[in-house]
């Protein structure tokens, strides 16, 4: 299994009109591949949709882009032209990272996405301390995705948070660090850090 997340930067005030176009093109996109989950940010870099796909492997996204491709009534719902900016990176799921779907947290949630960049060759030591501690800190809210990039912008670990509210985010949080058993410890420290809080359209398939 392999994840392709893609996160498009919109004209400012756009992410709306993209929504409501996407969810209308959702079934045509459908019929070609399952969407595993589609955000907006609310803070840190504003205007931007994330949305990611999971796939069998890279053959597998092949043959569904080369469908789309020749899908002449998907290609004619787009909404490019409210996108600045692309990127798309192939992401491998996390030993411990429970597939997108497989788990229910219900609806009205908030999630916190955390990009890490490491040093090459550092990512080992890092999923080794994360699979020990991550059961330990799911007991205090779940973990939705976790990542490291295969393609695209290398050495990136990406780990997504879920919860209720703000209000229980600042809770869990403050928990976490108790003990001393949270962050993780690899022995290593990221070179660089993005923060972005999501928020689910209405259509993903994580609310």
């Amino acid at each position: 299994m392999i994840y392709e997340v893609r996160t498009y930067t919109l004209r400012t005030g756009a992410v709306a009109e993209f929504e409501e176009r996407f969810a209308k093109r959702k079934p045509m996109r459908d019929k070609h591949s399952k969407l595993g989950a589609f955000w907006h940010t609310e803070f840190g870099p504003l205007n931007q949709v994330v949305h990611a796909w999971p796939y069998d492997d890279l053959q597998h996204r092949t043959a569904v882009r080369e469908a789309m491709a020749k899908d002449t009534e998907l290609q004619a719902t787009s909404g490019r032209d409210l996108i600045v900016a692309q990127e798309a990176e192939i992401m491998t799921p996390a030993p411990f990272m429970a597939a997108l779907g497989s788990r229910d947290y219900g609806t009205g949630n908030i999630y916190e996405m955390r990009i890490y960049t490491y040093a090459p060759g550092d990512l080992p030591k890092v999923l080794e301390a994360w699979g020990k501690a991550v059961p330990g800190r799911e007991k205090l809210s779940p973990l939705a995705a976790c990542w490291t990039s295969e393609l695209g912008g290398l050495n990136k670990f990406v780990h997504v948070w879920v919860y209720k509210d703000m209000a229980e985010r600042n809770r869990v949080r403050e928990e976490s660090r108790k003990g001393g058993q949270w962050p993780p410890q690899s022995g290593v420290r990221p070179i660089r850090q993005e923060n972005k809080l999501l928020v689910p359209a209405a259509f993903s398939p994580l609310r």
